[in-house]
């Protein structure tokens, strides 16, 4: 599992010497990095086109960041020691508890005065579309009060696709980041899981509006009708839904 205090020595020592090595193998085009805060909490929600995302925005931030990822990168040898070393905080896709411990351990990294970095999709998208985000990362900023700073990340689907094992080099990517969304406007107006759930809402009509992606009103993975604007309805209020991160 990964500190508690957030990413270490390794990530920090990886992002310096790797990030000249990647900025030379692709150009990544980067927009908006200076709305990031220099110290203190904050979480950082791109949409999820690519296994490159999370790398590609370590390597590129000014900062280092501590990651959600599937807790099944944690059965194998060969990413179950490296990427918890690198950040990683595992989490359980199938709800309840599990998904529970793992956004408790985000929350005493923004407790520390990290960033944290999780996709509201839950999971990357493979048609290319905008999925329905999950509440977890709502949660976590009304709970410790820090902002949201929705991630726009264009391209890296081309450089290597879901199903893709090697990258493509010499190909160029963009990575945006939005403006910030801060707790306080949803935060004790009405019950819990509806200021989790509009919070979330405008956070990905933000990330729609850095992508131009499709939304659908969905999450990825169920079936369900393409309703593209929906996302346009930031102050929405949505049916409860179970508790996930």
């Amino acid at each position: 599992m990964v500190d508690a205090r957030g990413a270490g020595t390794l990530q920090r020592r990886v992002r310096r010497i790797g990030s000249p090595i990647v900025t030379r193998l692709w150009d990544i085009e980067c927009s908006g990095f200076e709305r990031l805060p220099a110290d203190g909490p904050a979480i950082l929600c791109p949409n999820h086109i690519s296994f490159l995302d999370s790398a590609f925005l370590m390597f590129t931030l000014p900062r280092s960041i501590s990651f959600v990822g599937k807790a099944e990168y944690m059965d194998s040898w060969k990413t179950k020691f490296l990427f918890p070393a690198m950040g990683m905080i595992p989490i359980d896709r199938g709800g309840g508890s599990k998904s529970s411990a793992a956004l408790d351990v985000a929350q005493t990294v923004l407790e520390h005065g990290e960033l944290f970095g999780i996709y509201p999709e839950g999971t990357r998208s493979r048609d290319g579309t905008l999925g329905k985000g999950r509440t977890g990362a709502a949660r976590l900023a009304i709970t410790v009060g820090c902002p949201i700073y929705p991630v726009g990340i264009i391209g890296t689907d081309a450089i290597q696709p879901p199903d893709a094992t090697m990258p493509k080099f010499r190909k160029s990517c963009e990575i945006k980041i939005g403006r910030p969304i801060g707790p306080e406007r949803y935060a004790g107006r009405g019950p819990e899981h509806l200021q989790w759930r509009s919070m979330t809402d405008e956070v990905m009509f933000e990330i729609r509006e850095l992508t131009g992606q499709e939304y659908v009103h969905r999450y990825h993975g169920e079936t369900a009708e393409t309703e593209p604007t929906v996302a346009a309805r930031v102050g929405s209020v949505l049916q409860p839904e179970p508790i996930s991160a």
